[in-house]
């Protein structure tokens, strides 16, 4: 690798692939629980369940991908797993009951845990070590692209075409996600028999939590609760407050200011180290769930919006990053 390159090609297509299985992912579970109820008369905890139950195929997944990527492979595991991704995402073509969609949702939530574990560990394999938080940031705009796209094509398409084209919409994604993962290198870490063979021993608590990392990791999970309550319930409290057109844009906000910030944190992150950029992506963060808090006005809730994507969207990355 060039010292110093993030751009390297091969970067560029797994991140590509990246984004692809992301848009997929915000594309089904923005209209999964609507799909659920409309097609089989699913009542509302049941096609929540239907969406829901996707996270928990990728939480399942991810706790075993990371042990056994090294000893089964990278690149086997990943084609692996993007190929299950494509096989499910034909057959919602063919699901007849709410029970099968369970099924598919679980089974395509393991692909996308399997996929996303790996593509992460091997693209950041590919940036220069002085370049890591610049490289983490790019890196996770990909996500947050599709954190923004998929919603609105979501809703789009249901309102103008059938869910058939939303699936062939997700077809054509994941055959891409694959042609771009060919495209690009995937490094593999050489084991020793002996290494393959202690990973493959049993299973010990150790195996799966780096001590060192737990502190940041709870952090992460804090935050992300206190956002998962924001795009939670953004919808329903914009209705209270009577605020419902400048909510419309509120992940619009999120995301152009996502796209402007990170780049920048990363550069920062990279230069002047990570306490310049954690501590007041912190107090961005909580500003911005206090202009939620006592919004009375569209530019206020808006400005939330974008003191979001500078304090919960840049944090994130960061902690990442050290980790």
């Amino acid at each position: 690798m060039e010292k110093g390159k993030i751009w390297t090609k091969d970067f560029i297509f797994l991140l590509a692939s990246n984004f692809l299985v992301a848009l997929s992912f915000y594309l089904l579970m923005t209209s999964m629980a609507v799909y659920a109820m409309q097609q089989f008369k699913a009542s509302e905890s049941s096609a929540g369940l239907a969406a829901s139950i996707f996270v928990v195929g990728a939480l399942f997944a991810r706790l075993f991908a990371g042990r056994f990527l090294d000893v089964i492979g990278r690149k086997k595991l990943l084609y692996s797993g993007l190929t299950l991704f494509l096989i499910a995402s034909i057959t919602y073509l063919f699901v007849t009951s709410i029970g099968f969609l369970m099924v598919i949702r679980f089974l395509h939530g393991i692909a996308f845990g399997i996929s996303t574990t790996i593509l992460v560990t091997v693209s950041m394999a590919r940036l220069p070590d002085d370049k890591r938080g610049e490289g983490t940031g790019y890196f996770s705009l990909s996500t947050a692209a599709a954190t923004a796209i998929g919603p609105f094509l979501a809703l789009y398409i249901t309102n103008n075409f059938s869910y058939n084209t939303m699936f062939a919409y997700c077809i054509t994604f994941s055959i891409l996600a694959l042609v771009s993962t060919a495209l690009g290198k995937i490094t593999e870490v050489d084991l020793t028999p002996e290494q393959k063979e202690n990973l493959k021993k049993g299973f010990k608590l150790k195996d799966f939590f780096e001590k060192k990392a737990l502190p940041i990791s709870l952090l992460m999970f804090i935050s992300g609760i206190t956002y998962s309550s924001i795009i939670s319930f953004i919808n329903s409290y914009a209705i209270e407050i009577n605020l419902t057109k400048a909510a419309s844009f509120f992940f619009v906000v999120y995301a152009i200011f996502l796209f402007i910030a990170r780049p920048i944190a990363g550069k920062l992150f990279d230069k002047k180290g990570e306490n310049i950029v954690v501590y007041p992506s912190f107090v961005l963060f909580a500003s911005s769930l206090l202009l939620i808090a006592f919004a009375n006005n569209g530019f206020i809730l808006l400005l939330a919006g974008v003191f979001l994507a500078l304090g919960y969207g840049t944090l994130m990355s960061s902690m990442q990053t050290i980790v």
